[in-house]
């Protein structure tokens, strides 16, 4: 048994040396993206911003949209329900906007109740057919993210080259009040975060922060692939890679998720990410069940022979040194992460700030989370998702429950 240990232990301490060097390529490649000139490239661009209640902050989210550094744009908030009560909200910041900008630059839309697809797969399905003429570059974005000024400009630089498919950014989420819950769920999300970088190939789209040229959007049926699906990012990855066209990954593009949430809740988001990620990525659920796996059993192994052995035997300082490698390399990576984002959210400093201890101690509670959850994944394909129950039937077939 104890040759067993041995293995599972220089394999952890391998991965573990090599997410510290992404950690590092991470850190190196936001420096080189925010040391690079602004671009001129300013094609008019349709922001559509899906919405469904009312999301923690969610004026300022939506303002935010609106008070963008970028010469030619238009926002379509498009809901499922002309009584939602974010329609209120959209129906208030877009006056003030037109008044103080002398033109209304907001649609509103309300989308069909969906389906067989995901309710925000219908509502983008149906945005898109209300954009204007001369609109070049699509950018979808979420209720709960709140992009900076420059946010836009600097999404859709990249879609200049025409051999991009599209740029991405992602989420980071910050607490006003922070609790285990809330702290544990960005701790959890920062892992996938730290996965995009310089590897075009390897980069995936999330539609909180996603911008694609029209052009690309319309040659690969993208409204056309959405039908019957729940995951409209991962929809969109998988054309592009089939297509042969790189996702770049935008720094600048990072955005707060500034909301707090419940133990429950954190749950709930990160088992039904994965659950969302066994149908559509399925390869990728397996490596996370085997890496949080690997890492759970490992460092449980390892302290019980630290507890039960003796201090003279050789196994015993093996345990103990595996449990330094790991511990060092994973809070290497997630200090150099965090230091990443600060370079970034710089409007958040204080906050992030407050995050040094959460993120450099929970990284220990992560796989332990991420193993529960791919254990769900493995046993159920349902969720609920902003009030709506679904079943991933597969890729391209989603059911909606009573």
């Amino acid at each position: 048994m104890i040759v067993i240990f041995y293995i599972l232990a220089a394999l952890l301490v391998f991965l573990s040396f090599k997410s510290f060097r992404g950690g590092i390529e991470y850190l190196r490649y936001i420096k080189s993206e925010l040391a690079k000139p602004a671009s001129s490239f300013k094609p008019f661009v349709s922001i559509i911003a899906p919405c469904k209640g009312l999301d923690e902050g969610l004026e300022e989210n939506l303002s935010a949209l609106l008070d963008q550094n970028y010469p030619n744009f238009e926002v379509i908030f498009v809901v499922d329900d002309e009584r939602d009560p974010a329609v209120e909200v959209i129906e208030e910041i877009s006056r003030r906007d037109a008044e103080a900008a002398e033109k209304d630059k907001t649609k509103l839309v309300v989308a069909e109740k969906a389906v067989g697809s995901a309710q925000k797969v219908e509502n983008l399905r149906e945005a898109v057919l209300r954009v204007t003429d001369e609109s070049r570059v699509f950018v979808f974005v979420d209720s709960d993210a709140r992009p900076a000024k420059n946010w836009l400009s600097f999404l859709v630089a990249p879609l200049e080259k025409e051999e991009i498919g599209a740029a991405t950014g992602y989420r980071w989420f910050i607490s006003k009040m922070p609790s285990f819950a809330s702290e544990m769920r960005s701790a959890w999300n920062a892992s996938i975060a730290s996965a995009l970088g310089p590897n075009l190939r390897s980069n995936f789209c999330w539609g909180g922060s996603m911008a694609i040229r029209r052009d690309v959007f319309e040659r690969l049926g993208i409204r056309e692939r959405w039908l019957g699906t729940l995951s409209d990012d991962f929809t969109v990855t998988r054309a592009l890679k089939e297509a042969g066209l790189p996702i770049f990954f935008v720094p600048q593009a990072l955005t707060p998720s500034i909301e707090n949430c419940s133990f429950r809740e954190m749950l709930e988001f990160t088992t039904r990410q994965m659950k969302i990620t066994r149908v559509y990525a399925p390869a990728l659920w397996k490596l996370s069940f085997f890496g949080s796996g690997l890492f759970n059993l490992t460092l449980i192994w390892a302290l019980l022979i630290i507890v039960f052995a003796s201090p003279a035997q050789i196994t015993f300082w093996i345990a103990a040194t595996v449990i330094f490698l790991v511990s060092f390399f994973s809070i290497g990576k997630s200090w150099l992460r965090l230091k990443a984002v600060r370079l970034v959210l710089k409007d958040y400093s204080d906050e992030l700030r407050r995050q040094f201890w959460t993120q450099n101690t929970l990284w220990l509670l992560a796989p332990a989370i991420f193993l529960f959850n791919s254990v769900a994944a493995l046993l159920s394909r349902r969720m609920t998702w902003r009030g709506t129950r679904y079943e991933l039937v597969s890729p391209t077939e989603t059911r909606i429950l009573p």
